[in-house]
């Protein structure tokens, strides 16, 4: 095989790679059929989410209701997780949607375009150009393998903990019905004007369930961690890691010298 024979080939193969990316490896990046088990998960934290979030606003609304100023600042301080709640949502939603967009960014354009690269600089021999045709191509390997690595590293550690998250659920709706309840009884005593030392022995009903939903409170922000670490903080990290891993593999230069024999002394 001669050398123009070898050019040929090797300008050749890229082009064929770009276009099995382009119509075979595509069609299942971008279908949600190929991702459903990483829809399914992340389907699973968006309803925790709203469950959560559901359930904070409802003890809020419940704590506020109670006589007296002493559940004010629990009762906000519930209003505003469930606008950090929200946020972890609108992550979710975006690593849905971002799924099947990467997918499509890798496998239509990067990595065809790393290819056309590379078969072009075969007959210009630019090292540049090389080098840029590899970092196109590692990225758009690495983007396309962020969300369901993240979203499978992320259900490791929720599984870890999802049992804690349901009983905060529980914990929340049966404080919230103890507080409602509470302060019907408050209202009714009040309406019939029974005598203070009645009052006061409802209000302190009312304390001891402030005090179970103070605990309520912490688990609820143990839950937040949680799903912040999952949907937010583990999706950054394992994009940092992939974009490292690139710089990492780009970086190593393997410069192998020859062996020269050694002259024999006096030659």
């Amino acid at each position: 095989m001669n050398e123009k024979t070898k050019k040929i080939l090797k300008a050749v193969l890229p082009i064929a790679v770009a276009l099995i990316s382009l119509f075979v490896v595509a069609r299942f990046a971008t279908s949600t059929e190929f991702h459903a088990k990483t829809i399914q998960s992340l389907d699973e934290k968006k309803a925790t989410v709203m469950e959560l979030t559901a359930a904070s606003t409802a003890a809020s609304a419940a704590i506020s209701l109670l006589p007296g100023d002493t559940g004010i600042p629990i009762a906000e301080k519930l209003a505003d997780l469930s606008t950090y709640f929200l946020l972890v949502l609108c992550a979710l939603y975006l690593e849905k949607y971002l799924l099947t967009i990467t997918g499509y960014a890798s496998f239509v354009i990067l990595i065809p375009a790393a290819c056309l690269l590379f078969s072009f600089n075969v007959f210009q021999r630019n090292e540049s150009v090389n080098r840029a045709a590899k970092k196109i191509a590692l990225f758009g390997l690495a983007i396309s393998i962020v969300i369901p690595a993240s979203v499978k590293v992320g259900d490791m550690v929720e599984n870890t903990y999802k049992a804690s998250i349901n009983s905060t659920l529980e914990s929340a709706k049966e404080a919230t019905e103890e507080i409602e309840e509470s302060a019907e009884d408050s209202k009714e005593k009040d309406d019939e004007g029974f005598l203070s030392g009645i009052i006061s022995t409802v209000q302190n009903g009312v304390s001891g369930v402030t005090n179970k939903i103070q605990t309520v409170l912490n688990d609820f922000i143990e839950a937040l961690a949680v799903m912040i670490v999952t949907s937010c903080i583990i999706p950054l990290a394992v994009l940092f890691f992939f974009v490292w891993l690139v710089k990492l593999v780009l970086g190593i230069n393997i410069n192998i010298k020859p062996i020269r024999p050694r002259r024999k002394a006096g030659s």
